[in-house]
Protein backbone atom coordinates (compact mmCIF):
# COMPACT_ATOMS: atom_id res chain seq x y z
CA UNK A 1 0.00 0.00 0.00
CA UNK A 2 2.95 2.40 1.09
CA UNK A 3 4.37 2.06 -1.90
CA UNK A 4 1.73 2.60 -4.29
CA UNK A 5 0.83 5.31 -1.48
CA UNK A 6 4.21 7.09 -2.13
CA UNK A 7 3.91 7.11 -6.21
CA UNK A 8 0.46 8.69 -6.52
CA UNK A 9 2.17 11.49 -4.17
CA UNK A 10 5.38 12.12 -6.37
CA UNK A 11 2.84 11.59 -9.42
CA UNK A 12 0.44 14.25 -7.80
CA UNK A 13 3.58 16.86 -6.94
CA UNK A 14 4.87 16.15 -10.38
CA UNK A 15 1.20 17.75 -12.05
CA UNK A 16 1.48 20.59 -9.37
CA UNK A 17 4.92 21.58 -10.56
CA UNK A 18 3.74 21.52 -14.31
CA UNK A 19 0.69 23.58 -13.33
CA UNK A 20 -1.98 21.15 -14.62
CA UNK A 21 -5.47 22.38 -14.23
CA UNK A 22 -8.19 21.00 -11.42
CA UNK A 23 -9.42 18.66 -12.99
CA UNK A 24 -6.19 17.16 -13.78
CA UNK A 25 -5.18 17.25 -10.41
CA UNK A 26 -8.90 15.95 -9.10
CA UNK A 27 -8.00 12.39 -11.17
CA UNK A 28 -4.58 12.32 -8.92
CA UNK A 29 -6.38 12.69 -5.83
CA UNK A 30 -8.46 9.94 -6.40
CA UNK A 31 -5.40 7.85 -6.88
CA UNK A 32 -4.10 8.91 -3.58
CA UNK A 33 -6.64 8.43 -1.85
CA UNK A 34 -7.43 4.51 -3.53
CA UNK A 35 -3.50 4.02 -2.68
CA UNK A 36 -3.60 5.27 0.99
CA UNK A 37 -7.19 3.59 2.36
CA UNK A 38 -8.02 1.45 -0.75
CA UNK A 39 -6.87 -2.20 1.21
CA UNK A 40 -8.75 -0.69 4.36
CA UNK A 41 -11.92 -2.21 5.53
CA UNK A 42 -13.75 0.78 5.61
CA UNK A 43 -17.18 1.25 3.31
CA UNK A 44 -16.30 4.98 2.68
CA UNK A 45 -13.33 7.71 2.87
CA UNK A 46 -12.94 10.91 2.06
CA UNK A 47 -9.97 13.13 1.98
CA UNK A 48 -11.19 17.06 2.28
CA UNK A 49 -9.04 20.42 1.82
CA UNK A 50 -9.64 23.14 3.90
CA UNK A 51 -10.23 26.40 2.15
CA UNK A 52 -10.93 29.22 3.30
CA UNK A 53 -12.65 28.18 6.30
CA UNK A 54 -14.40 25.34 4.01
CA UNK A 55 -13.78 21.87 3.95
CA UNK A 56 -14.17 20.66 0.44
CA UNK A 57 -14.16 16.99 -0.44
CA UNK A 58 -11.62 16.61 -3.35
CA UNK A 59 -11.57 12.80 -3.54
CA UNK A 60 -14.14 10.22 -2.34
CA UNK A 61 -14.39 6.37 -2.35
CA UNK A 62 -18.08 4.82 -1.13
CA UNK A 63 -19.92 7.89 -1.74
CA UNK A 64 -21.63 9.09 -4.05
CA UNK A 65 -20.12 11.69 -6.38
CA UNK A 66 -22.31 14.38 -5.33
CA UNK A 67 -20.84 14.76 -2.31
CA UNK A 68 -17.57 16.20 -3.69
CA UNK A 69 -20.61 18.81 -4.22
CA UNK A 70 -21.06 19.74 -0.58
CA UNK A 71 -19.17 21.76 1.63
CA UNK A 72 -18.87 21.17 5.51
CA UNK A 73 -17.80 23.16 8.24
CA UNK A 74 -15.84 22.78 11.23
CA UNK A 75 -19.60 24.57 13.30
CA UNK A 76 -22.06 22.95 11.60
CA UNK A 77 -20.04 19.51 11.59
CA UNK A 78 -18.87 18.22 15.24
CA UNK A 79 -17.32 15.02 14.28
CA UNK A 80 -15.16 17.22 11.83
CA UNK A 81 -14.26 19.48 14.76
CA UNK A 82 -13.25 16.49 17.03
CA UNK A 83 -11.67 14.95 14.44
CA UNK A 84 -9.24 18.51 13.55
CA UNK A 85 -8.37 19.29 17.36
CA UNK A 86 -7.29 15.57 17.86
CA UNK A 87 -3.43 15.24 17.75
CA UNK A 88 -3.28 11.97 16.25
CA UNK A 89 -5.89 9.48 14.86
CA UNK A 90 -9.29 10.20 16.29
CA UNK A 91 -11.68 7.52 17.09
CA UNK A 92 -15.64 7.40 18.08
CA UNK A 93 -16.91 5.07 19.78
CA UNK A 94 -20.02 3.39 17.82
CA UNK A 95 -22.94 4.80 20.07
CA UNK A 96 -20.88 8.22 20.11
CA UNK A 97 -23.66 11.26 20.54
CA UNK A 98 -22.09 13.16 17.57
CA UNK A 99 -23.81 13.28 14.49
CA UNK A 100 -21.38 11.72 11.47
CA UNK A 101 -21.71 14.11 7.92
CA UNK A 102 -22.08 11.20 6.05
CA UNK A 103 -25.24 9.55 8.12
CA UNK A 104 -27.87 8.23 5.67
CA UNK A 105 -24.96 8.47 2.77
CA UNK A 106 -23.73 5.43 2.70
CA UNK A 107 -25.95 2.61 3.75
CA UNK A 108 -29.74 1.89 2.00
CA UNK A 109 -30.72 0.54 4.79
CA UNK A 110 -28.23 1.73 8.37
CA UNK A 111 -29.13 4.99 9.54
CA UNK A 112 -26.20 5.93 10.56
CA UNK A 113 -22.27 5.02 10.01
CA UNK A 114 -21.04 2.95 12.71
CA UNK A 115 -17.89 3.20 12.78
CA UNK A 116 -15.34 5.93 11.78
CA UNK A 117 -12.15 7.27 12.12
CA UNK A 118 -10.60 10.49 10.83
CA UNK A 119 -7.16 12.04 10.63
CA UNK A 120 -6.10 15.82 10.47
CA UNK A 121 -3.79 16.87 7.79
CA UNK A 122 -1.83 20.03 9.41
CA UNK A 123 0.51 22.18 8.35
CA UNK A 124 2.72 22.80 11.97
CA UNK A 125 -1.05 23.93 13.68
CA UNK A 126 -3.26 24.99 10.41
CA UNK A 127 -5.47 22.31 9.90
CA UNK A 128 -5.31 21.72 5.76
CA UNK A 129 -7.62 18.99 5.21
CA UNK A 130 -9.01 16.11 6.61
CA UNK A 131 -8.95 12.44 6.12
CA UNK A 132 -12.17 10.52 7.43
CA UNK A 133 -12.57 6.75 7.25
CA UNK A 134 -16.25 5.03 7.83
CA UNK A 135 -17.51 1.21 8.43
CA UNK A 136 -21.06 0.16 8.80
CA UNK A 137 -20.03 -2.17 11.23
CA UNK A 138 -18.78 -2.01 14.64
CA UNK A 139 -15.12 -2.80 15.29
CA UNK A 140 -14.48 -2.87 11.50
CA UNK A 141 -11.62 -0.66 11.69
CA UNK A 142 -10.14 -1.57 15.31
CA UNK A 143 -7.59 -3.55 13.57
CA UNK A 144 -6.19 -0.29 11.74
CA UNK A 145 -2.54 0.11 12.25
CA UNK A 146 -2.70 3.66 13.44
CA UNK A 147 1.22 4.53 13.23
CA UNK A 148 1.03 3.71 9.54
CA UNK A 149 -2.37 5.69 9.02
CA UNK A 150 -0.94 8.74 11.26
CA UNK A 151 2.91 8.51 8.95
CA UNK A 152 0.65 8.32 6.04
CA UNK A 153 -1.59 11.24 6.80
CA UNK A 154 1.58 13.20 7.67
CA UNK A 155 2.75 13.05 4.28
CA UNK A 156 -0.38 13.75 2.85
CA UNK A 157 -0.64 17.26 4.87
CA UNK A 158 2.83 17.78 3.33
CA UNK A 159 1.98 17.11 -0.05
CA UNK A 160 -0.95 19.80 0.66
CA UNK A 161 1.17 22.13 2.73
CA UNK A 162 3.35 22.25 -1.11
CA UNK A 163 0.34 22.02 -3.27
CA UNK A 164 -0.81 25.52 -1.45
CA UNK A 165 2.88 27.08 -2.05
CA UNK A 166 2.77 25.97 -5.73
CA UNK A 167 -0.42 28.01 -5.99
CA UNK A 168 0.74 31.06 -4.08
CA UNK A 169 3.43 31.07 -6.55
CA UNK A 170 1.64 31.05 -8.90
CA UNK A 171 -0.95 33.49 -8.24
CA UNK A 172 2.48 35.85 -7.34
CA UNK A 173 3.14 35.72 -11.10
CA UNK A 174 0.13 36.18 -11.76
CA UNK A 175 -0.44 39.18 -9.86
CA UNK A 176 3.02 40.06 -11.39
CA UNK A 177 1.65 39.85 -14.52
CA UNK A 178 -2.14 41.01 -13.80
CA UNK A 179 -0.78 44.26 -11.43
CA UNK A 180 -0.84 42.87 -8.70
CA UNK A 181 -4.94 40.74 -8.62
CA UNK A 182 -5.16 37.14 -7.54
CA UNK A 183 -6.87 35.05 -9.57
CA UNK A 184 -9.24 32.93 -8.25
CA UNK A 185 -9.25 28.66 -9.33
CA UNK A 186 -11.89 27.47 -11.49
CA UNK A 187 -14.66 25.02 -10.62
CA UNK A 188 -14.07 20.97 -10.84
CA UNK A 189 -16.58 20.06 -13.67
CA UNK A 190 -17.13 16.45 -14.65
CA UNK A 191 -18.58 17.31 -18.53
CA UNK A 192 -15.41 17.86 -21.09
CA UNK A 193 -18.25 20.73 -22.20
CA UNK A 194 -17.54 22.78 -19.22
CA UNK A 195 -14.07 21.88 -18.81
CA UNK A 196 -13.84 23.69 -21.97
CA UNK A 197 -16.19 26.46 -21.67
CA UNK A 198 -14.20 27.29 -18.43
CA UNK A 199 -10.95 27.34 -20.17
CA UNK A 200 -12.30 29.71 -22.61
CA UNK A 201 -13.40 31.69 -19.50
CA UNK A 202 -9.65 31.30 -18.08
CA UNK A 203 -8.33 32.63 -21.13
CA UNK A 204 -10.07 35.21 -22.03
CA UNK A 205 -10.58 36.76 -18.93
CA UNK A 206 -7.63 38.78 -18.79
CA UNK A 207 -8.27 40.77 -21.69
CA UNK A 208 -10.49 43.27 -22.24
CA UNK A 209 -12.28 41.84 -25.15
CA UNK A 210 -15.70 41.81 -25.03
CA UNK A 211 -17.37 38.66 -24.86
CA UNK A 212 -20.98 37.31 -25.76
CA UNK A 213 -22.47 34.43 -23.98
CA UNK A 214 -25.05 32.54 -25.16
CA UNK A 215 -26.96 29.96 -23.96
CA UNK A 216 -30.71 28.43 -22.68
CA UNK A 217 -32.75 30.34 -20.39
CA UNK A 218 -31.65 28.44 -16.68
CA UNK A 219 -27.97 27.44 -17.98
CA UNK A 220 -26.11 29.34 -15.09
CA UNK A 221 -24.82 32.44 -17.53
CA UNK A 222 -24.47 34.65 -14.61
CA UNK A 223 -22.57 32.53 -13.23
CA UNK A 224 -20.14 32.65 -16.46
CA UNK A 225 -20.13 36.26 -16.49
CA UNK A 226 -18.92 36.24 -12.45
CA UNK A 227 -16.23 33.69 -13.69
CA UNK A 228 -14.99 36.30 -16.19
CA UNK A 229 -15.04 39.20 -13.85
CA UNK A 230 -13.52 37.27 -10.84
CA UNK A 231 -10.23 36.43 -13.49
CA UNK A 232 -10.20 39.23 -15.14
CA UNK A 233 -7.52 42.89 -13.81
CA UNK A 234 -11.02 44.34 -13.38
CA UNK A 235 -11.89 41.98 -10.21
CA UNK A 236 -11.95 44.61 -7.57
CA UNK A 237 -14.07 47.08 -9.64
CA UNK A 238 -17.69 46.93 -9.88
CA UNK A 239 -19.88 43.83 -11.47
CA UNK A 240 -23.04 45.53 -12.64
CA UNK A 241 -25.56 43.65 -13.83
CA UNK A 242 -28.49 45.51 -16.53
CA UNK A 243 -31.52 43.56 -17.93
CA UNK A 244 -31.80 45.23 -20.68
CA UNK A 245 -35.55 43.08 -21.34
CA UNK A 246 -37.05 44.46 -17.85
CA UNK A 247 -36.25 48.28 -18.75
CA UNK A 248 -38.88 50.48 -20.64
CA UNK A 249 -38.02 51.32 -23.48
CA UNK A 250 -38.23 55.69 -22.44
CA UNK A 251 -35.77 55.04 -19.75
CA UNK A 252 -33.51 52.87 -21.10
CA UNK A 253 -31.07 55.20 -22.62
CA UNK A 254 -30.89 57.10 -19.55
CA UNK A 255 -30.53 53.63 -17.37
CA UNK A 256 -27.63 52.98 -19.52
CA UNK A 257 -25.56 56.25 -19.91
CA UNK A 258 -27.36 58.79 -17.33
CA UNK A 259 -29.00 61.60 -17.35
CA UNK A 260 -28.75 65.77 -15.91
CA UNK A 261 -31.28 67.00 -13.76
CA UNK A 262 -34.24 69.01 -15.84
CA UNK A 263 -33.25 66.54 -18.91
CA UNK A 264 -36.60 65.20 -19.39
CA UNK A 265 -40.15 65.19 -17.16
CA UNK A 266 -39.54 63.85 -13.68
CA UNK A 267 -35.78 64.09 -13.87
CA UNK A 268 -35.60 65.85 -10.40
CA UNK A 269 -31.71 64.77 -9.87
CA UNK A 270 -28.76 63.69 -12.11
CA UNK A 271 -28.31 59.64 -12.26
CA UNK A 272 -25.28 58.47 -13.67
CA UNK A 273 -26.23 55.35 -15.86
CA UNK A 274 -24.91 51.70 -15.73
CA UNK A 275 -21.99 52.68 -17.59
CA UNK A 276 -21.06 54.87 -15.30
CA UNK A 277 -21.47 52.64 -12.01
CA UNK A 278 -19.56 49.82 -13.91
CA UNK A 279 -16.58 52.47 -14.60
CA UNK A 280 -13.14 50.13 -13.83
CA UNK A 281 -15.12 46.76 -13.97
CA UNK A 282 -17.22 44.89 -15.79
CA UNK A 283 -21.05 45.63 -17.51
CA UNK A 284 -23.43 42.72 -17.77
CA UNK A 285 -25.71 43.19 -20.18
CA UNK A 286 -28.52 40.87 -20.11
CA UNK A 287 -31.18 40.12 -22.54
CA UNK A 288 -28.92 42.49 -25.04
CA UNK A 289 -31.48 41.13 -28.44
CA UNK A 290 -34.45 42.57 -26.68
CA UNK A 291 -32.47 46.41 -26.87
CA UNK A 292 -34.61 48.50 -29.39
CA UNK A 293 -32.82 49.12 -32.80
CA UNK A 294 -33.08 52.54 -32.12
CA UNK A 295 -31.04 52.52 -29.71
CA UNK A 296 -28.42 50.38 -30.50
CA UNK A 297 -26.10 52.72 -32.64
CA UNK A 298 -25.77 54.76 -29.25
CA UNK A 299 -24.56 51.82 -27.77
CA UNK A 300 -22.16 50.84 -30.63
CA UNK A 301 -20.81 54.08 -30.25
CA UNK A 302 -20.10 53.71 -26.55
CA UNK A 303 -18.06 50.77 -27.99
CA UNK A 304 -16.51 52.49 -30.28
CA UNK A 305 -15.31 55.30 -28.25
CA UNK A 306 -15.11 54.49 -25.36
CA UNK A 307 -17.58 57.55 -23.62
CA UNK A 308 -20.38 58.43 -22.88
CA UNK A 309 -23.26 61.53 -23.15
CA UNK A 310 -25.78 61.78 -20.61
CA UNK A 311 -28.93 62.57 -21.30
CA UNK A 312 -29.49 66.50 -21.28
CA UNK A 313 -25.20 66.89 -21.23
CA UNK A 314 -23.36 68.78 -23.59
CA UNK A 315 -20.05 67.14 -22.29
CA UNK A 316 -19.04 63.66 -23.02
CA UNK A 317 -17.83 61.29 -20.47
CA UNK A 318 -14.52 58.59 -20.92
CA UNK A 319 -15.81 55.31 -19.53
CA UNK A 320 -13.33 52.34 -19.00
CA UNK A 321 -15.96 49.49 -18.82
CA UNK A 322 -15.75 45.88 -19.97
CA UNK A 323 -18.51 44.56 -21.10
CA UNK A 324 -20.31 40.98 -21.33
CA UNK A 325 -23.52 41.01 -23.47
CA UNK A 326 -26.11 37.93 -22.40
CA UNK A 327 -28.76 36.34 -24.58
CA UNK A 328 -30.39 33.48 -25.21
CA UNK A 329 -31.52 34.47 -28.79
CA UNK A 330 -29.58 33.78 -31.69
CA UNK A 331 -28.25 37.30 -32.88
CA UNK A 332 -27.45 36.01 -35.97
CA UNK A 333 -30.89 35.31 -37.22
CA UNK A 334 -31.91 38.49 -35.24
CA UNK A 335 -29.54 40.48 -37.61
CA UNK A 336 -30.92 38.50 -40.96
CA UNK A 337 -34.28 39.67 -39.89
CA UNK A 338 -33.01 43.50 -38.91
CA UNK A 339 -33.99 43.33 -35.48
CA UNK A 340 -29.92 43.87 -34.71
CA UNK A 341 -27.84 46.08 -36.00
CA UNK A 342 -24.63 43.12 -37.74
CA UNK A 343 -21.71 45.87 -36.59
CA UNK A 344 -22.98 46.15 -32.98
CA UNK A 345 -22.84 42.14 -33.34
CA UNK A 346 -19.63 41.99 -34.10
CA UNK A 347 -18.32 44.64 -31.51
CA UNK A 348 -20.31 42.76 -28.72
CA UNK A 349 -19.38 39.61 -30.18
CA UNK A 350 -15.66 39.66 -30.03
CA UNK A 351 -15.00 36.53 -27.88
CA UNK A 352 -18.30 34.40 -28.39
CA UNK A 353 -18.82 31.72 -25.56
CA UNK A 354 -21.67 29.00 -25.51
CA UNK A 355 -23.14 28.23 -22.47
CA UNK A 356 -23.94 24.47 -22.72
CA UNK A 357 -27.14 23.03 -21.39
CA UNK A 358 -27.81 20.52 -18.82
CA UNK A 359 -28.48 17.71 -21.16
CA UNK A 360 -25.30 18.14 -22.70
CA UNK A 361 -23.75 17.69 -19.73
CA UNK A 362 -24.99 15.19 -17.91
CA UNK A 363 -21.75 14.54 -15.96
CA UNK A 364 -22.28 17.80 -14.11
CA UNK A 365 -25.77 16.59 -12.04
CA UNK A 366 -24.42 14.88 -9.15
CA UNK A 367 -21.89 17.61 -8.46
CA UNK A 368 -24.78 20.29 -8.73
CA UNK A 369 -27.14 17.97 -6.63
CA UNK A 370 -24.86 17.96 -3.98
CA UNK A 371 -24.16 21.29 -3.93
CA UNK A 372 -28.24 21.87 -4.22
CA UNK A 373 -29.12 19.17 -1.60
CA UNK A 374 -26.70 21.03 1.16
CA UNK A 375 -28.08 24.13 0.99
CA UNK A 376 -31.35 22.93 1.28
CA UNK A 377 -30.10 20.54 4.35
CA UNK A 378 -28.88 23.99 6.21
CA UNK A 379 -32.63 25.69 4.85
CA UNK A 380 -34.73 22.52 6.39
CA UNK A 381 -31.94 22.47 9.65
CA UNK A 382 -31.96 18.47 8.95
CA UNK A 383 -29.00 16.34 9.76
CA UNK A 384 -28.38 15.31 5.93
CA UNK A 385 -30.56 14.47 2.88
CA UNK A 386 -29.47 11.61 0.91
CA UNK A 387 -30.45 11.54 -2.71
CA UNK A 388 -31.46 7.36 -3.24
CA UNK A 389 -30.14 5.55 -6.04
CA UNK A 390 -33.62 5.61 -7.94
CA UNK A 391 -33.86 9.52 -7.84
CA UNK A 392 -29.99 9.66 -9.30
CA UNK A 393 -31.02 7.96 -12.02
CA UNK A 394 -34.11 10.25 -12.63
CA UNK A 395 -31.72 12.77 -12.75
CA UNK A 396 -29.79 11.58 -15.31
CA UNK A 397 -32.14 10.34 -17.48
CA UNK A 398 -34.69 13.28 -17.48
CA UNK A 399 -33.52 16.16 -20.20
CA UNK A 400 -33.73 19.21 -18.40
CA UNK A 401 -35.46 21.50 -20.34
CA UNK A 402 -35.11 24.25 -17.71
CA UNK A 403 -31.86 23.10 -17.34
CA UNK A 404 -29.36 24.15 -14.01
CA UNK A 405 -32.63 26.28 -12.43
CA UNK A 406 -35.16 23.33 -13.41
CA UNK A 407 -32.50 20.97 -11.11
CA UNK A 408 -32.02 23.33 -8.52
CA UNK A 409 -36.03 23.98 -8.22
CA UNK A 410 -36.71 20.17 -8.42
CA UNK A 411 -34.39 19.26 -5.74
CA UNK A 412 -35.59 22.10 -3.51
CA UNK A 413 -39.12 20.78 -3.62
CA UNK A 414 -38.29 17.25 -3.63
CA UNK A 415 -36.21 17.71 -0.10
CA UNK A 416 -39.42 19.45 1.13
CA UNK A 417 -41.75 16.65 0.04
CA UNK A 418 -39.49 14.15 1.66
CA UNK A 419 -39.22 15.90 5.20
CA UNK A 420 -43.27 16.37 4.43
CA UNK A 421 -43.25 12.36 3.75
CA UNK A 422 -41.13 11.63 7.52
CA UNK A 423 -43.31 11.29 10.89
CA UNK A 424 -43.31 14.48 12.90
CA UNK A 425 -40.02 15.41 14.59
CA UNK A 426 -39.30 17.63 17.36
CA UNK A 427 -36.87 20.26 16.95
CA UNK A 428 -34.02 17.99 18.45
CA UNK A 429 -35.13 14.84 16.18
CA UNK A 430 -34.79 16.73 12.95
CA UNK A 431 -32.01 18.14 13.79
CA UNK A 432 -30.30 14.48 14.06
CA UNK A 433 -32.55 13.44 10.90
CA UNK A 434 -31.06 11.96 7.61
CA UNK A 435 -34.08 12.87 4.90
CA UNK A 436 -34.09 10.55 2.38
CA UNK A 437 -35.26 12.07 -0.96
CA UNK A 438 -36.77 8.93 -3.40
CA UNK A 439 -37.62 9.38 -7.59
CA UNK A 440 -41.33 10.23 -6.64
CA UNK A 441 -40.33 13.28 -4.60
CA UNK A 442 -38.79 14.87 -7.81
CA UNK A 443 -42.00 15.40 -9.16
CA UNK A 444 -40.78 14.40 -12.67
CA UNK A 445 -43.19 13.09 -15.50
CA UNK A 446 -44.06 9.16 -14.76
CA UNK A 447 -44.57 8.46 -18.37
CA UNK A 448 -41.36 10.63 -19.16
CA UNK A 449 -39.77 8.54 -16.32
CA UNK A 450 -40.31 5.29 -17.33
CA UNK A 451 -39.64 5.90 -21.07
CA UNK A 452 -36.53 7.27 -20.16
CA UNK A 453 -35.39 4.42 -17.62
CA UNK A 454 -35.87 1.63 -20.39
CA UNK A 455 -32.00 0.52 -21.93
CA UNK A 456 -31.72 2.04 -24.78
CA UNK A 457 -31.63 0.01 -28.00
CA UNK A 458 -28.70 0.22 -30.49
CA UNK A 459 -29.48 -1.70 -33.19
CA UNK A 460 -31.74 -0.51 -36.05
CA UNK A 461 -34.65 -2.59 -36.95
CA UNK A 462 -37.82 -2.34 -39.37
CA UNK A 463 -40.08 -1.25 -36.77
CA UNK A 464 -37.42 1.78 -35.43
CA UNK A 465 -35.09 2.32 -37.89
CA UNK A 466 -32.14 5.10 -37.16
CA UNK A 467 -33.63 7.70 -39.22
CA UNK A 468 -36.68 7.91 -36.84
CA UNK A 469 -34.91 8.15 -33.53
CA UNK A 470 -35.02 11.07 -31.24
CA UNK A 471 -32.00 13.02 -30.96
CA UNK A 472 -31.97 12.14 -27.17
CA UNK A 473 -32.03 7.95 -28.30
CA UNK A 474 -29.25 8.18 -31.19
CA UNK A 475 -26.74 9.67 -29.11
CA UNK A 476 -27.49 6.90 -26.21
CA UNK A 477 -27.04 4.34 -29.13
CA UNK A 478 -23.73 6.30 -30.54
CA UNK A 479 -22.39 6.78 -26.35
CA UNK A 480 -23.43 2.91 -25.84
CA UNK A 481 -21.40 1.59 -28.73
CA UNK A 482 -18.43 3.41 -28.22
CA UNK A 483 -17.97 2.67 -24.66
CA UNK A 484 -19.07 -1.09 -25.41
CA UNK A 485 -16.33 -0.97 -28.63
CA UNK A 486 -13.72 0.52 -26.21
CA UNK A 487 -14.58 -1.39 -22.98
CA UNK A 488 -14.17 -4.84 -25.52
CA UNK A 489 -10.55 -3.55 -26.59
CA UNK A 490 -10.13 -2.81 -23.03
CA UNK A 491 -10.70 -7.05 -22.15
CA UNK A 492 -13.64 -5.62 -19.83
CA UNK A 493 -11.11 -3.13 -17.53
CA UNK A 494 -13.40 -0.71 -16.85
CA UNK A 495 -10.20 1.79 -15.71
CA UNK A 496 -8.91 1.05 -18.61
CA UNK A 497 -11.83 2.38 -20.44
CA UNK A 498 -12.44 5.19 -18.17
CA UNK A 499 -8.65 6.44 -19.46
CA UNK A 500 -8.79 5.00 -22.86
CA UNK A 501 -12.61 7.68 -23.04
CA UNK A 502 -10.70 10.68 -20.81
CA UNK A 503 -13.37 10.43 -18.65
CA UNK A 504 -13.56 9.90 -14.80
CA UNK A 505 -14.46 6.30 -14.00
CA UNK A 506 -17.55 7.56 -11.67
CA UNK A 507 -18.35 9.43 -14.40
CA UNK A 508 -17.99 6.71 -16.91
CA UNK A 509 -19.78 4.05 -14.03
CA UNK A 510 -22.79 6.57 -14.03
CA UNK A 511 -22.98 6.80 -18.12
CA UNK A 512 -22.50 2.86 -18.55
CA UNK A 513 -25.90 2.46 -15.87
CA UNK A 514 -27.95 4.98 -17.44
CA UNK A 515 -27.01 3.35 -21.00
CA UNK A 516 -28.01 -0.18 -19.90
CA UNK A 517 -24.43 -1.22 -20.28
CA UNK A 518 -24.45 -1.72 -16.00
CA UNK A 519 -27.17 -2.81 -13.83
CA UNK A 520 -27.92 0.01 -11.54
CA UNK A 521 -27.20 -0.29 -7.95
CA UNK A 522 -29.37 0.01 -5.37
CA UNK A 523 -32.27 -0.77 -6.83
Amino acid sequence: MMTEFLHSLRELLARLADGDDDQALSQHWQSILQALVGDYPADASTLMVMDDGILRPVAVLGLNDEVRGREFTLDEHPRLAAIAAHPGVCRFPPDTDLPDPFDGLLDEQLSHVHDCVGVALKDDRRLTGILTLDALGPGDLDNLNESELQAAAELLATCLRVAKRLSATRSMLSEALDDGHHQPSLHEWGSPVMRELMGSVKLVAPTDMNVLLTGETGVGKEHVVRALHDRSQRRNGPLVHVNCAALPESLIESALFGHRRGAFSGAMNDHRGHFAMADGGTLMLDEVGELPLSLQPKLLRVLQEGEIQPLGSERVQPVDVRVVAVTNRDLITEVKAGRFREDLYHRLGVFPLRVPPLRERIEDIPLLAGHFLEENRIRLGVANLRLEPEAERALLQWDWPGNVRELEHVLARGALRALGEADAFSAEEQRRAVIRVHARHLDLSRERSASDSKPVDTRPSADHPPETRSLREATNAFQRDIVLRTLSAQNGNWAATARQLDMDPGNLHRMATRLGIKPGQGS
